[in-house]
């Protein structure tokens, strides 16, 4: 999306990060608070606003579809996904907190991260969503549908898939 000028001042830049529970996904958050939110903004350019998104996954989702007992332990998966999705945004917002000095708005919004992400854009007018990624070979992505491969078919901004270095032995 283009920066707008009006009446002197430029339209605001949205970059949404889409969370999971991984050291990728927070590799994705580090690598786009360096290069965009490190204070070093080129000169005119307007600040940018940073949101972070984590799509909690329903209950119902986790244990599969039905099945004996499954009722039964419904009240116990939520907790456990709430619980989850607190850690996840506690950790993003230290990240955060130590990297950069502007307003972050943070978001636990329940259902599939796919659908979620896209919903995200459109909520927030995000210019960019940014995506870790965690390196699964062709034929495991081809088996889980891909939230990567989906955001950047139907997300209505670009989309920007940060992968992790390889780490030396």
């Amino acid at each position: 999306m283009a920066v707008v000028e009006a009446a002197g001042e430029k339209e605001q830049k949205v970059i949404l990060v889409g969370l999971t529970n991984c050291k990728e996904s927070f590799y994705a958050l580090d690598w786009t608070l360096r290069h965009h939110f490190s204070g070093e903004a080129k000169p005119g350019a307007a600040a940018s606003k940073l949101v972070v998104v984590y799509a909690k996954p329903t209950p119902s989702s986790v244990i599969g579809f039905g099945g004996l007992g499954s009722v039964d332990i419904l009240p116990f998966i939520e907790p456990s996904l709430s619980e989850i999705a607190t850690s996840v945004i506690a950790e993003a917002r230290e990240l955060c907190v130590a990297k950069t000095t502007g307003e972050v708005v943070y978001e636990v919004i329940e259902g599939d991260a796919s659908t979620v992400l896209c919903d995200a854009v459109e909520k927030f007018q995000a210019d960019l969503l940014v995506l870790g990624s965690y390196g699964y070979p062709s034929i495991k992505r081809t088996v889980i549908r891909s939230v990567k491969d989906y955001c950047a078919h139907y997300a209505r901004c670009n989309v920007m898939i940060v992968k992790q270095p390889m780490q030396e032995n």
